[in-house]
């Protein structure tokens, strides 16, 4: 198997390694990473300068390696498109340090890597470690372990990726579920530098709307379970498109 591992936390993050060293005697590895931590960079790419690549050095014949000065998605970009000497048959982004659930998969970069991937027709799983404790990677390398197995048998269908978040310390099971909802509160750090002039810290603490629904991969993380929850990348409300097609919107065009 021929797998391409990312992530937003940087090529030297213990997650990655981790997950290097568990898959290097089962897969052939290409690992394309960023030069350093890009949390919250989302779907970015870069356009406005050029992009520097290295190799990253490593020894095994059985993974080869490149550091990339830009976001997650730059480098899946590039791993797919220039870097890599053959197709992928999965891409990895992960093992996140930190909990990606509900909607903050909008601002991952974790997910937003594995994102490219499915953009570009590759099986993709997102991996995170939900724990802002010192991290143990043990039972999240597992989990991946294991998903490679399945997805030999099974593969997501065209646009959907796979988003798996592993709870801190021992899980109580596995649950497939949804989409919770987050949102921040005390989001804006406001400060005044030296010269007296404002400067804002975006920060906050996350409100987890949905803790209580035991569909939600909130719920589930939050009771010790490994969520694994199917993210399309077709946004479309399709339940509303008829509604808002007898909106009758095309009347607007005389009024411009």
């Amino acid at each position: 198997m021929r797998i391409l591992l990312t992530n937003d936390d940087g090529i030297f993050a213990e997650g990655l390694g981790a997950l290097r060293k568990l898959l290097e005697p089962v897969a052939t590895l290409y690992v394309v990473a960023p030069d350093r931590e890009r949390s919250a960079a989302s779907h970015a790419i870069t356009v406005h300068r050029p992009l520097r690549v290295r190799e990253a050095g490593f020894r095994s014949p059985r993974l080869k390696g490149w550091v990339v000065d830009g976001t997650p998605a730059d480098c899946v970009k590039l791993g797919l498109e220039v870097l890599l000497p053959e197709k992928p048959d999965l891409l990895v982004s992960g093992i996140n340090y930190g909990p990606n659930l509900g909607t903050d998969v909008l601002y991952s970069g974790t997910v937003s890597a594995a994102i490219e991937g499915v953009i570009n027709g590759i099986p993709s799983v997102a991996v995170s470690l939900a724990t802002r404790r010192e991290p143990d990677y043990t039972w999240a390398t597992r989990m991946v372990l294991a998903l490679l197995e399945k997805l030999r048998e099974h593969r997501p269908p065209p646009g959907t990726l796979l988003n798996v978040n592993v709870p801190d310390g021992p899980p109580r099971g596995i649950k497939v579920t949804k989409l919770g909802n987050v949102r921040y509160v005390n989001v804006v750090d406001c400060r005044t530098d030296p010269r007296g002039r404002a400067y804002y810290w975006m920060a906050g603490e996350p409100l987890e709307l949905d803790s209580d629904d035991p569909d939600t991969d909130i719920w589930a993380v939050r009771h010790g379970y490994i969520s694994i929850s199917p993210v399309q990348i077709d946004l479309t409300n399709y339940g509303f498109l008829e509604e808002l097609r007898g909106w009758r919107l095309e009347e607007l065009f005389s009024l411009l």
